[in-house]
């Protein structure tokens, strides 16, 4: 307890370090306050039939990740969403056209480009799904008194521009974490949205206990106790890293001897970290269209059940492929074997160069399937949990995307925090000094 003191007493001692997490810390509280801002026009004590329909299913799982924004009908009740799938349609396109390419290679200038993209491309996406969010919430509490100024052609177009304007002030207040902050500022909202539905999911839990579902206070001790393993293993998940030995050359400058030394390359098994799981259920969420339209209801249906079999065999193949995808547009193997050549270093037994650009590329294909396979088995993992009788708000808690962000984005900020403490020479947040796992251990 002492040294969590002093590592906060030390934390805070940084200027520049200090400054950032305030600066993140008050960006958030306002997409907090953001979050319970109900949109012009509308009753909040009449919502109750929307906030029963995102109790459970894909829409309480989307109400997760806007911090219950989405069921309080607020100005920010789309979320970050649509910039996630703007994001995984650039990213797709950068795979197919030639011109998105050329943008991905050429640096700070091309990502310039691609952001620009992205922001065109998020209005877009906006646009279909404002008016949609509000047809629905139509359907929902139209008989409610909901409508105070009426469900008129006005209302519909300012909500609808409120909505965008809500989801473009989010993402820009990401944007201004990861610059400003510390930390993946999109990660971060994401990750305080779900935080912030924790103590209810708990209550409700305690509450299916105590009275409905049975078992008392030994099983809800048993229930923790499993989250606490899952919780565990999610994070050896995403620290377990394959070390490759890189031996550098001796050199000699003046009476100085450099190099002669084996380090380690550590190769992350999950080098996609949250990414894949977030663009996985971005797609996952596409059906919803299909249960507006008559012909298509049935699908919709199908895959509206986040715990029936065909949603989670899709959810789980795509959580693989987007792995495999994101880790090869990050990981770029050509890149680490010139660096290593340029200074002097080697794998022992492979010529450097080209050699060691494909041995590299063989390790990551080879640890990146199973740790694609255990990121699937994490994903559905709320199925599993439900079938012993966990309340399906809770449940989301137990793997899937929100237990996956949560420990992601928590390392990824811890490890920000403890590189400006080691920059500084100060004792890291681990009793070893620093966090495992990281790129640059």
């Amino acid at each position: 307890m002492k040294k969590l003191i002093d590592t906060i007493r030390n934390i805070f001692k940084i200027e520049d370090l200090r400054k950032r997490i305030l600066y993140t810390l008050g960006l958030l509280l306002i997409y907090r306050l953001g979050s319970f801002v109900v949109l012009p026009g509308l009753n909040p004590e009449a919502l109750a039939n929307l906030q029963k329909q995102t109790a459970d299913g894909i829409l309480g799982l989307l109400d997760i990740f806007s911090g219950g924004a989405f069921s309080n009908a607020s100005i920010f009740a789309l979320g970050i969403m649509p910039y996630i799938s703007a994001s995984i349609v650039i990213q797709l396109l950068g795979i197919a056209i030639p011109y998105f390419q050329k943008l991905q290679k050429e640096g700070e200038s091309g990502r310039r480009k691609i952001n620009q993209w992205t922001r065109y491309l998020t209005i877009g996406i906006l646009l279909i799904q404002a008016p949609a969010y509000l047809a629905n919430l139509h359907a929902q509490v139209n008989d409610s008194g909901a409508f105070v100024l009426g469900n008129s052609f006005l209302f519909t177009f300012s909500a609808t521009m409120v909505l965008i304007a809500g989801t473009m002030f989010v993402m820009w207040l990401g944007e201004k974490i990861t610059d400003k902050g510390i930390g993946n500022g999109v990660s971060l909202i994401i990750m305080i949205g779900i935080i912030a539905r924790l103590p209810h999911a708990f209550l409700g839990e305690m509450n299916a206990r105590f009275t409905t579902a049975g078992g008392g206070f030994v099983m809800l001790i048993v229930e923790l106790v499993l989250l606490f393993l899952v919780f565990a293993g999610t994070i050896a998940l995403v620290q377990a890293v394959r070390k490759i030995p890189v031996q550098y050359a001796k050199r000699i400058v003046g009476n100085k001897q450099y190099g002669g030394v084996r380090q380690y390359i550590p190769l992350k098994i999950n080098a996609a970290g949250v990414m894949p799981i977030i663009f996985a259920q971005a797609i996952m969420m596409l059906p919803l269209i299909f249960t507006k339209f008559e012909s298509t209801q049935g699908l919709g249906a199908v895959f509206s059940n986040i715990y029936g079999f065909w949603y989670n065999l899709v959810f789980g193949i795509l959580v693989m492929a987007f792995t495999y995808f994101y880790t090869a547009i990050t990981i770029n193997t050509n890149q680490m074997a010139d660096d290593m050549k340029r200074n002097g270093g080697f794998i022992p037994g492979i010529k450097p160069g080209k050699h060691t650009a494909s041995y590299l590329d063989t390790i990551m294909t080879r640890i990146t399937l199973p740790g694609s396979i255990c990121l699937a088995i994490v994903a559905i993992l709320p199925v599993f949990a439900r079938m012993i009788g966990v309340d399906g708000q809770f449940a989301m808690f137990y793997g899937g995307t929100s237990l996956l962000i949560l420990v992601g984005v928590v390392l990824d900020t811890l490890q920000q925090i403890e590189s400006h403490l080691l920059l500084r020479h100060y004792d890291g947040l681990m009793k070893s000094g620093r966090m495992k796992g990281r790129l640059n251990s």
